[in-house]
């Protein structure tokens, strides 16, 4: 390939249908070809956004089409919570190496000898932002970014105490404990989109305070404004207290009579822990989990999924994941969710021994749409 005369800096290429349909191109400068470019293209559709799945393995394109006699290049993830860019991964071609807790799942795909594409192995929710594909040569450094993406479940979360009770990190402690981490702004957007209507308002991972209304009411905000995002903007993150918005393995049902520490046993016996809030959102979301029977979780409160609306069943028209609170845990009145890392069918406990009737329940691996989450 030939030179190109005019180009400066940095260009994006935006071809047809050729092959170069929503592709991104950037422009690098070469040494030992004077007045030629190189190029450093991410090979991707869909304007630089890579989706995955948690748990999956992803690799975040990066082509070199001409090499430097000198360079290196250098991966990194973006922060901006943090204001920080968190490097993963540099080479120089030959050698590399990797840094930190990203790194140790992170490799060069190697597809070929320009190949800088970054592979992960085991996607965690935390894996989620901007990345950075960078060259390093000298005065000429350039890069691209790449976002990635996972699908999930935006789910708003408080205390048995009662509503904001959350500081920040408190907020982001306790999404962590229920499998999941602090929603983003671009996650909680798309969950109002999808259907979430909360009145309560929760921290998300950049510190700012939001709720998400579909129906527009007194209580949140008035009536006369418009469906959208409600926002508070920054708050300190130590002294003002909020709920939580949170972003999220399939659940199975034990039914029965269960004190909330005769639910932890019951799973125990089916070689299982009892179920985190994101682990039952997931569930309803991913495996379109429908139960009209209130469950045990691991944080003390009680919920429903429901997929199907029914008027026995809560009343409500939408779809969501309904909440009976935190009852006492002593009370013997509801079952228990229990995940599993395989597709299986519903157990049932009662009268003091497990029962395994005809499947009501089927937990599976597909993929469902979101209907909105809701609790009532």
């Amino acid at each position: 390939w030939g030179c190109e005369s005019g180009l400066r800096g940095i260009g994006a290429l935006w071809g047809g249908a050729q092959g170069w349909n929503n592709r991104v191109g950037l422009w690098v400068r070469t040494e030992g070809h004077q007045g030629c470019w190189g190029e450093l293209r991410a090979g991707i559709a869909g304007w630089g956004v890579v989706h995955a799945q948690r748990g999956a393995t992803v690799t975040l394109p990066c082509v070199l089409r001409a090499w430097p006699p000198h360079y290196k290049v250098k991966w990194s993830k973006v922060e901006p919570a943090e204001l920080l860019e968190n490097i993963i991964l540099v080479t120089n071609g030959a050698q590399h190496k990797t840094y930190g807790q990203l790194g140790g799942r992170a490799r060069l795909r190697r597809g070929h000898r320009n190949d800088a594409s970054l592979t992960i192995a085991g996607v965690a929710l935390e894996d989620e932002g901007r990345y950075r594909c960078q060259l390093v040569n000298g005065l000429e450094d350039e890069s691209l970014s790449l976002t990635l993406t996972l699908d999930g479940v935006v789910f708003p979360y408080q205390t048995s105490q009662g509503r904001y009770r959350f500081n920040y990190f408190e907020a982001k402690q306790a999404c962590e404990e229920q499998d999941s981490r602090l929603a983003t702004y671009q996650q909680l957007y798309k969950a109002w989109t999808e259907g979430l209507d909360w009145c309560n308002a929760g921290w998300i991972l950049d510190g700012t305070v939001h709720y998400p209304i579909i129906n527009p009411r007194e209580p949140c905000g008035g009536r006369l404004l418009v469906p959208g995002i409600r926002t508070y903007g920054a708050k300190d993150k130590q002294k003002d207290r909020f709920d939580a918005f949170c972003f999220t393995s399939p659940v199975y049902f034990i039914q029965g009579h269960l004190s909330f520490k005769e639910a932890g046993q019951a799973c125990h016996n089916q070689g299982a822990t009892i179920a985190k809030v994101g682990q039952l959102y997931s569930a309803w979301k991913f495996s379109q989990l429908d139960t009209c029977d209130g469950g045990w979780l691991a944080d003390g409160s009680v919920r429903y999924p429901i997929t199907t609306p029914r008027t026995h069943c809560g009343g409500l028209l939408d779809p969501g994941v309904r909440s009976f609170g935190f009852p006492n845990k002593e009370q013997r009145t509801y079952g228990t969710y229990c995940p599993t890392p395989h597709s299986v069918s519903s157990s049932w406990v009662g009268g003091g021994r497990e029962e395994h009737p005809p499947a009501k329940t089927k937990v599976s691996t597909c993929v469902s749409r979101y209907r909105g989450a809701k609790e009532g």
